[in-house]
């Protein structure tokens, strides 16, 4: 590991201090499950290393204000798991956030770190985009709000801009009743990368939202408004013709070693459907519906 400069700042104003006069060579530490590595390997090597757990903005890490819960840049894995608010409005992040890593990893791992490290294979991104949910960003012009939508961009890359830290993630219960369910494929049960993550939410107008990741350069969201996909009695030709839509911009890598293209593109129509009937099934248990 290169030799690098450690700052553990106390406030938020003193982080964005130390980022403004350190140049570009500088990294953003929180849960430090993949930057660690990455400084290990070389294959990321800053002059400076920002520690966020001590701002005392970020804590608590996850509040609820109504509505809406704010999930700091320090909210942990397993604090989303363990959330019961999230449990309850919702459970496709938990089932994300329940596979990603081991149980040390969960209880270091941040949620905001696993979108800002820009990987297509996220296992969050899915469920934060079907989910809408905000990234609270603050840098030396204020504060923005970003849709994460927005936030993504490409393989490593997002919407921070120099000097810019990702303070939180928001998420607010949908307004309508809405099921959804997450689903990943790996070569193995374990802590294997995902091969294909994927999201679906379904609510009561019939509107479905996919969201699926690992299979390109970022995590894309498309919406079924149609009513075909949320129909139970719809036929097996008529959701395979939306799923192809849905699933147009899936551009899985030929140099992965993880599955082929066909096979990863063949899985996201598998876990697809199976996402959708898992969502209508939560959808219907909210309305009472045997």
């Amino acid at each position: 590991m290169k030799e690098f400069s450690y700052e553990r700042p106390e406030s938020l104003d003193e982080a964005l201090q130390v980022l403004a006069t350190s140049g570009s060579e500088v990294e953003i530490l929180a849960g430090g499950t993949d930057l660690v590595i990455a400084m290990r390997d070389r294959s990321r090597q800053p002059k400076v290393v920002v520690d966020l757990k001590r701002i005392v903005e970020f804590y608590p890490s996850l509040v609820w204000d109504g509505d809406t819960v704010t999930l700091s840049a320090t909210a942990t894995m397993s604090e989303v798991v363990g959330d019961e608010g999230i449990n309850t409005h919702f459970p496709a992040l938990v089932e994300a956030a329940v596979v990603v890593g081991s149980v040390q990893i969960r209880n270091r791992a941040t949620l905001l770190g696993n979108i800002c490290n820009g990987s297509p294979a996220a296992d969050t991104a899915p469920p934060l985009l079907a989910y809408d949910a905000i990234v609270v960003v603050a840098g030396p012009e204020g504060t923005r709000r970003v849709a994460i939508d927005d936030f993504i961009i490409g393989p490593g890359r997002t919407d921070l801009q120099d000097g810019e830290i990702a303070v939180a993630l928001e998420l607010t219960v949908p307004s309508r009743r809405l099921g959804s369910a997450y689903e990943r494929m790996t070569r193995r049960k374990g802590t294997d990368l995902a091969s294909v993550t994927l999201c679906a939410t379904v609510d009561d107008a019939g509107v479905t939202r996919v969201a699926y990741g690992s299979v390109g350069p970022r995590a894309w969201l498309k919406t079924d408004q149609t009513g075909v996909l949320a129909n139970p009695a719809a036929s097996r030709e008529s959701k395979a013709a939306v799923f192809e839509e849905i699933f147009a911009d899936a551009s899985p890598s030929v140099r992965s070693m993880r599955a082929s293209p066909d096979y990863r593109r063949a899985m996201l129509r598998v876990l697809g459907a199976r996402a959708v009937v898992r969502a209508v099934e939560r959808l219907q248990e909210l309305q009472g519906v045997s």
